[in-house]
């Protein structure tokens, strides 16, 4: 091969140089693409002129997205969530539920990240707010640090998996493939994951109690009806917010994009409960160490506004605004994404890329696993929006050649690609050096808890993230199944 052959390798490893820099991901996307297109136009093998179809795609084919369009909706719903109390809220209750099981307060973060996961797909939100709220009480409880800091990071990331996810929205604009579908099929292996993590915290906690003692009795409501307020205060809220938003999906009541307006609607109205109403009654919150915050007080504020609608109006404001920054982010790398595959394509990359499939001669079977291995070790240094955005693109045209018989039938294969690549994409939040989950961690972790400490914690749950994809792969009705009974 001469070099103008070679440009779309050239283009792949100036993009993977270039994303250790630190710089913006969305510029380095963008710069690569603009580079090489100017290469090309030098080397003949591209015409500038075919810049000009690049705001016809970013606009009419990002902007105008009826799947994307869900994407700020979902951000808003989870973003919501946490900054109104409900979150802290619902790992109160979940803490107190399971007092009497091995690893408790264990087992209330790992179900609190599947039902977070459940809301959102902000991983970063999710693993600071748990963080925050329990990583300190676990310490205080005297649970061992390194299964403290593992079940929070593990649990945070469940929301990349479990429906609605944002990662789930973008694969399926970006393989062309229904949304709504990719939701159904998550569904069993997020529930899976995290039942291998509440399976692994129950044993390893029922042969060495030591490492994370039980919940005092004396902490939360001694009687009945109080444990009977606490859940209904605190679980179904979010429960039912969560049975609207998938339910719909999931019933062919409405399309996700759809569901996410009313799980933005929805995380509103549970806002003005947990931040309005509740106070207003009077209702104290419970925290960790058992004691109780005073009520806001209900008072006319400057305005002739009562303290507790200035508290959500200036918490809404806030979450709008984190709302803004990440779509912001998250559409910029879209941008970016789009000129560097459009370059990449158009000297020749998906030519390169089946070629040199080919030539290998792996098969489909050699092929998905040098796609999961290269997707795994990319996780040791990349998060996944960027590995999802390089590898897709780079990779579709030999994910539409793959063909494993029996095993998975043929106009299925691309959902089950996607959730394969979905489970593998978990170990890119936990893998060092880079795992971002292990950064978010460490930020707010207390100063007691050492790095070497969440590095050790991560690898029991890593190598359940790995298990899990093992299953999938093996048992492709793991994925399969609830789709083709829905849409039989």
């Amino acid at each position: 091969m001469d070099f103008v052959e070679l440009l779309p390798v050239f283009m792949f490893g100036a993009l993977a140089i270039l994303l250790f820099s630190g710089y913006p991901v969305a510029f380095i996307l963008g710069g690569v693409g603009l580079a090489f297109g100017v290469i090309g136009i030098f080397s003949g093998e591209f015409m500038f002129i075919q810049f000009r179809s690049l705001p016809s795609r970013i606009f009419g084919g990002i902007m105008e997205s009826l799947i994307l369009t869900a994407i700020p909706m979902f951000i808003f719903m989870g973003t919501m969530l946490e900054k109104s109390g409900i979150a802290r809220d619902l790992l109160n209750c979940l803490q107190v539920l399971l007092r009497r099981v091995p690893g408790g307060l264990a087992l209330a973060v790992t179900l609190m990240g599947t039902i977070l996961a459940a809301t959102t797909g902000i991983i970063g939100a999710s693993v600071i707010m748990m963080s925050l709220l329990a990583l300190p009480v676990m310490l205080k409880r005297n649970y061992d640090a390194e299964l403290a800091t593992g079940t929070i990071a593990a649990s945070g990331t469940l929301g990349i998996l479990i429906p609605p996810s944002i990662m789930l929205v973008i694969m399926a604009d970006l393989l062309s493939r229904s949304v709504g579908n990719l939701f159904v099929a998550a569904v069993f292996p997020g529930l899976i994951l995290s039942g291998l993590y509440f399976a692994y915290i129950v044993i390893r906690c029922t042969i060495n109690p030591s490492l994370a003692p039980p919940l005092p009795k004396d902490i939360g409501p001694q009687t009945t009806m109080g444990v009977l307020g606490m859940v209904l205060r605190s679980f179904v809220p979010p429960v039912i917010l969560i049975a609207c938003v998938l339910g719909s999906i999931l019933a062919g009541l409405a399309t996700p994009t759809e569901a996410a307006g009313v799980g933005a609607l929805g995380a509103i109205l549970l806002g003005l409960f947990n931040l309005v109403l509740l106070p207003a009654m009077g209702v104290k919150e419970l925290h960790f160490d058992g004691e109780a915050d005073s009520k806001l007080e209900s008072h006319a504020a400057p305005g002739g506004v009562s303290a507790e609608l200035k508290h959500f109006w200036d918490t809404l404001k806030d979450v709008v605004e984190r709302t803004a920054l990440t779509n912001a982010m998250i559409f910029g790398i879209f941008i970016g994404a789009t000129l560097f595959s459009f370059v990449f394509r158009s000297l020749g990359g998906d030519d390169l890329v089946i070629d040199a499939v080919e030539a290998l001669g792996l098969g489909s079977w050699g092929l998905l696993f040098l796609i999961m291995g290269l997707v795994f070790i990319l996780g040791f240094f990349f998060d996944w929006i960027e590995i999802t955005l390089i590898v897709l693109p780079v990779f579709a045209p030999a994910i539409a050649l793959l063909d494993f018989g029996d095993h998975v039938a043929k106009f299925e294969v691309t959902y089950w690609f996607a959730i394969l690549l979905a489970v593998n994409l978990q170990t890119s939040f936990l893998t060092p050096p880079f795992g971002f989950a292990l950064f978010y961690l460490k930020a707010v972790a207390p100063k007691t808890v050492k790095i070497q400490q969440i590095y050790r914690g991560i690898i029991p749950f890593v190598m359940l993230q790995l298990i899990g994809l093992s299953l999938v792969a093996i048992f492709p009705e793991i994925a399969l199944w609830l789709p083709r009974q829905l849409l039989n």
